[in-house]
């Protein structure tokens, strides 16, 4: 790799890691955050916002990097991302944060997009493995360094710093893009599509409030049923709007069989992925009584395997095809999840490790495969958006698998103490003393939180199974597509 490549894949790193980070930093610095602004009933918002409108602009920026270049388009969601945290910096009260954090994720999203696309477009499919697994590693790296990096700038400076911290980073990130990556985009007018873009965010934005809403207890179901049908109308009528659209957001020849196979195995995937990282700690503190600080350091193997699994498997696209590496990751994956059952509450630390490294084989042989087929399943001029379009079904897969493991979560929890004959226990104030008065002992907590994960455990099983069968049925990639060199 030259030097060019190799400035550009810091550029990109350093951006992706900006976005990663943040969400581990922030959640390390909400208590502090909360204390001094005085918001604890809208704290979930803060997380929340930067997530639904990191989701919602995925597909924009996929379209404008094809229509204006990656790298401009890149550097512009860097800069909004900076000065959104520039802003959160400065807030005053939590509905400010909850303002600027919106404008944090807005930026973002070119983030999470535009990096991958970047990568297909300057590197070949044999390049490609050990480059977009050092990108997913920093996912992993982040979460181990958003905490410590967290609680240092709060003890030593303040809050505002983790915010603040973000600026030098980014501005080195767009330095290092503007001046290594080489584009030719021929200038001419392009044609909007403002009506796509306005149909397929408010329809976003509405389907995603319902999983982000969950979490209230006002929430009923008649608001689940407009806000579903709301989402049908206005995709009904954004599927109008494309068909028609000179520059669609949205090109729906990117859709073949191959491609929509892949997208929801990546869906699939994401949500079993998001249920590893929430409830694997849960399990390791709660029932294991591990630190938190044990837990999160626990989920390292899974990045380094990731790293590893990329590069392995990777190499071996050329050579066998994407759905031979696809069908092998998924079997590894799927290994992993029916061991995660054999799990209790006397299971060693060394199992857990075990169990989470060769999950992290899976994933970095999937997540890195699929990417390169979508990629190749698409003309240059397309790539952005076929990028973006996958790149937001991993979000919705992260985001209605957090929503819905959460439900069944605490739905199991009440069951447990029910058929022990305990009534009336709330899955929110489990440590609650008031709790622990009404009979309910610290062992029978323990015991009704394996439960409850070993339901979740078994839920992640049988979504690995399903993938599995989806990447049976995906068809062959093209010999085309296997030797393309980007």
């Amino acid at each position: 790799m030259d030097l060019r490549k190799r400035n550009i894949v810091i550029a990109l790193m350093v951006a992706m890691f900006l976005g990663a980070v943040e969400g581990t930093v922030v959640t390390t610095a909400i208590p502090t955050i909360v204390k001094d602004l005085q918001g604890f009933e809208i704290i979930s918002s803060v997380f929340s916002i930067y997530l639904l409108t990191s989701a919602i602009s995925t597909p924009i920026y996929g379209k404008l990097s094809d229509l204006y270049g990656r790298k401009n388009i890149l550097s512009i969601g860097i800069i909004i991302f900076l000065v959104g945290s520039f802003l959160c910096g400065l807030s005053q009260n939590m509905y400010m944060l909850i303002a600027f954090r919106a404008l944090q994720g807005l930026g973002a999203g070119a983030m999470f997009t535009v990096t991958y696309t970047i990568i297909g477009d300057i590197f070949t499919i044999e390049e490609r493995p050990k480059v977009q697994g050092g990108i997913s590693s920093v996912w992993g790296i982040a979460s181990l360094v958003g905490p410590f990096l967290g609680g240092i700038l709060i003890d030593k400076l303040s809050w505002h710093w983790i915010f603040f911290i973000n600026i030098p980073f980014g501005i080195l990130s767009i330095i290092l893009l503007q001046k290594n990556l080489k584009e030719n985009f021929e200038k001419k007018k392009h044609n909007i599509d403002f009506g796509g873009i306005i149909t397929l965010s408010l329809a976003m934005v509405i389907f995603l409030n319902i999983f982000l809403s969950t979490k209230n207890a006002n929430i009923n179901s008649i608001f689940i049923v407009i806000s579903t049908l709301l989402t049908i109308i206005l995709l009904l009528l954004f599927y109008k709007i494309e068909r028609k659209a000179k520059e669609p957001i949205v090109p729906f020849d990117i859709f073949t069989k191959s491609s929509t196979i892949v997208n929801i195995i990546s869906f699939l995937l994401s949500a079993i992925l998001i249920g590893a990282d929430v409830y694997l700690p849960i399990y390791m503190q709660n029932v294991l009584d591990f630190s938190a600080k044990i837990s999160g350091l626990a989920l390292a193997p899974m990045s380094i395997f990731w790293l590893i699994a990329s590069v392995i498997l990777g190499k071996c696209i050329v050579k066998h095809g994407g759905k031979t590496i696809t069908l092998i990751s998924n079997v590894i994956l799927l290994i992993s999840t029916i061991l995660l059952p054999t799990l209790g509450i006397n299971s060693s630390l060394l199992l857990v490790l075990l169990y989470i490294s060769i999950m992290g084989i899976g994933f970095g042989g999937a997540f890195t495969t699929l990417t390169i087929i979508i990629q190749e399943s698409v003309d240059y001029s397309k790539r952005g958006a076929a990028t973006a379009t996958n790149s937001l079904l991993r979000t919705l897969g992260q985001t209605i698998g957090v929503s819905v493991f959460g439900s069944i979560f605490n739905l199991y929890i009440v069951k447990y103490f029910t058929n022990i004959g305990i009534s009336g226990v709330d899955p929110s104030n489990l440590y609650n003393s008031t709790t622990l008065n009404t009979a309910v002992t610290n062992e029978q907590i323990k015991l009704s939180l394996n439960s409850s994960i070993h339901v979740l455990f078994m839920i992640l099983m049988i979504i690995s199974i399903l993938s599995l069968v989806l990447s049976i049925v995906m068809p062959k990639i093209s010999d085309k597509a296997r030797h393309i060199k980007a």
